[in-house]
């Protein structure tokens, strides 16, 4: 990982490798999340707060950018605001359980996207790449069926009505439309939805759907249908 101290001077048109600024006051988090996605060839700087943040988000023009909702000094809303008022580069926030609305105001500040943290390198890896390479690697619009979910918006709608959902329970939304028509295990979500690998957590899941099937209006469980014994699977009820 890169430290800010000898921190090298590169350039988008020269670099070879993608470059990530973390800004997370928790190191041992970001160390974690460096080593990781050193292995898949993307150059990690970590920074502990905002004024940090600031000063090499200019100086290294890194090919994204990821902040914690928790960022100390200048918050990650005023961090994506000043980012914004000099540079396009595409900006993620880190954001937990209790992050709903820090998610909306970044959002709104002009954030690209929300990611779970604890980070899960799935998740990033092809982000980042994506912005490297020039793509757009962040599809905005998931649509099954009358349910419509704008991933960088953080926004639902059902037959064009906006839903307003929790951060676990767009999460878990996400997860299932991603993976539309297809069933996914009860270990699949605990992975990809709560970063966990705690197979005896299943009733969690369990209270997350019933609670989500009450936001979307699916009252006949058709929409996210349960397969016994095995997960759930999502649906085009409207076919």
């Amino acid at each position: 990982m890169i430290q800010p101290q000898t921190a090298p001077e590169v350039s988008g048109d020269t670099r070879t490798a993608p470059l990530l600024l973390v800004a997370d006051p928790e190191s041992a988090l970001v160390q974690g999340l460096a080593n990781a996605l050193e292995r898949e060839g993307i150059e990690v700087m970590g920074v502990a707060d905002g004024a940090q943040a600031l000063l090499q988000a200019g100086a290294l023009q890194p090919d994204v950018v990821l902040v914690s909702a928790s960022l100390p000094i200048i918050g990650a809303v005023e961090f994506i605001r000043a980012v914004r008022l000099s540079r396009a580069v595409p900006v993620l926030l880190g954001v937990g359980d209790n992050h709903a609305e820090q998610a909306v105001q970044a959002l709104s500040a002009g954030a690209t996207a929300c990611v779970a943290r604890p980070y899960r390198v799935p998740e990033l890896l092809p982000l980042v790449q994506a912005a490297f390479s020039g793509e757009s690697g962040m599809r905005r619009t998931l649509v099954v069926g009358n349910v419509e979910l704008d991933v960088n918006a953080y926004q639902v709608k059902v037959s064009g009505r906006t839903v307003h959902l929790p951060l676990r329970e767009f999460e878990l939304l996400h997860y299932l439309m991603r993976n539309a028509h297809r069933t996914v295990t009860r270990e699949q979500i605990m992975r990809h939805v709560w970063n966990s690998t705690d197979t005896t957590s299943t009733n969690t899941i369990a209270v997350h759907v019933k609670r989500l099937r009450a936001r979307l209006g699916d009252t006949d469980d058709q929409l996210i249908q349960t397969v016994r014994g095995v997960g759930y699977r999502l649906v085009d009820k409207t076919v």
